[in-house]
């Protein structure tokens, strides 16, 4: 790991928890470029009704913006959660020299957990990759929505069920 990593990393936490306000997976990325935080994102698939939202291209598109060219070599990607196939092609294109990421994602996961597109020789851009930084801190902020959502839904069930057995008593 570069220094910086964990710094950078906690920032990209922070923009998973702000996604986790809005109602989206949490997950957050940023780009950094010379020791500076270029671009940043979190999901946003939901709210905009985009299913190419994710934390990753939208911290692409910001840092795009940011230095007014779509190609950002020599820049890093801090990701919370390892990068999906969409994501993994948009880094490539985008030439990112280095994508470091939190917890793996063992049902989409692109970089090693179901395929690794960045280890795919054919392909004409190499990006570096290493994963597992603050993966336990970054699987408990996915882990902990997920847990919530569950109970939420829990209590809109029971809550239904009161309202129907409530209808039902008051008609005797």
């Amino acid at each position: 790991m570069a220094l910086g990593d964990i710094d950078f990393m906690q920032q990209a936490i922070e923009l998973a928890r702000h996604g986790a306000t809005q109602g989206e997976v949490p997950v957050g990325a940023l780009v950094v470029l010379d020791g500076k935080i270029i671009g940043r994102g979190f999901n946003q698939p939901i709210t905009r009704h985009d299913p190419t939202a994710h934390a990753e291209v939208m911290a692409l598109r910001d840092a795009s913006t940011h230095v007014g060219n779509y190609r950002l070599p020599g820049s890093t990607l801090y990701v919370t959660v390892e990068p999906c196939a969409m994501c993994a092609g948009a880094i490539q294109h985008a030439r990112i020299a280095r994508v470091v990421y939190g917890t793996a994602e063992p049902k989409t996961g692109a970089c090693g957990s179901v395929v690794d597109l960045f280890a795919e020789d054919r392909l004409n851009h190499h990006t570096e990759v290493e994963g597992g930084l603050l993966a336990d801190e970054c699987a408990d902020v996915v882990s902990s929505f997920f847990r919530r959502r569950r109970e939420e839904a829990r209590q809109a069930k029971e809550a239904r069920a009161d309202t129907v057995m409530n209808g039902v008593n008051d008609a005797d």
